[in-house]
């Protein structure tokens, strides 16, 4: 059974990581890198880099932090916020990062889902959805920071970014970002029946149940969260334990990596070999 991931997710504002509600009122979290290398120890199974106003204020994604954060990780970690096009990607993953979030873009010029599946393959391709309540019913699909309305239908959206060649959806709520109240539950089950590839909710986690919660009733993937961990209002180990104890499959804290076992073998064989000469 594959496990379930726990994912912290790092907004940037400014070269500093912050957290508001609905993508205001932010206030400031600490030094990205630092809070990257913590995360990476404290046993995250994947980080989310999102540069949350590059799209807004029409500028590009800040890549000597993304090249600096990857020095420091064993996880892979995602990169969104600005992105524009196929050189974009390939600038990216050339500076250290294992999948690009594109949100309104992938709406702008939904082709390029399709090019970036192709050019660096699907696992690559994460498209970021997020979603509003419609009081008719169902969710409107928001971009550039919840701040300008798609038309847009979030479950068919869904389905179209799928067929597009996406390889991962991060669906948030914007109803629920930033209130710890949890996840839209309805919301995550109905994308995950329309779907089959992996999504990863968001918007909402206030507390270990929460996670829970993503897992067992909204059939998530992977659960990302902000403020209750980089508060310390639960540590990821508090969080993976409370969910193994209730049956939801994860990879346990203090388990290395594949990248930080081959990192380590790499290390004694090079020992050896130093003391051969």
């Amino acid at each position: 059974m594959l496990t379930k991931r726990l994912i912290p997710c790092l907004d940037v504002k400014d070269g500093r990581v912050v957290k508001g509600q609905q993508f205001v009122n932010l206030k400031d979290q600490g030094d990205p890198v630092e809070m990257a290398r913590a995360y990476n120890q404290a046993g995250a199974d994947e980080l989310v880099f999102l540069d949350i106003t590059a799209t807004r204020e029409k500028r590009e994604i800040m890549r000597e932090m993304v090249l600096k954060v990857a020095e420091c990780l064993f996880i892979p970690f995602t990169v969104g916020g600005g992105i524009a096009g196929i050189e974009d990607f390939r600038s990216l993953i050339s500076a250290g990062a294992d999948k690009i979030s594109i949100n309104s873009a992938a709406v702008r010029t939904p082709g390029l889902i399709s090019r970036a599946a192709e050019r660096f393959g699907s696992q690559a391709v994460v498209v970021a959805i997020d979603g509003r309540r419609r009081n008719s019913g169902g969710w409107k699909v928001l971009i550039s920071g919840g701040t300008e309305e798609t038309g847009l239908e979030l479950v068919d959206w869904a389905q179209e970014a799928q067929e597009r060649g996406a390889g991962e959806l991060l669906l948030t709520s914007m109803d629920r970002d930033g209130s710890r109240d949890g996840y839209d539950l309805e919301m995550l089950k109905a994308v995950n029946q329309a779907v089959s590839i992996p999504v990863i909710a968001s918007g909402g986690a206030g507390s270990p149940e929460h996670l829970y919660q993503a897992f067992a009733e909204g059939k998530a993937d992977a659960a990302l969260a902000a403020s209750i961990w980089h508060q310390d209002i639960y540590s990821i180990k508090e969080c993976k334990n409370y969910l193994a104890e209730r049956g939801i499959p994860v990879r346990p804290v203090g388990e290395e990596s594949g990248e930080e076992k081959e990192e380590k073998e790499e290390e004694t064989l090079e020992e050896k070999n130093d003391g051969r000469e």
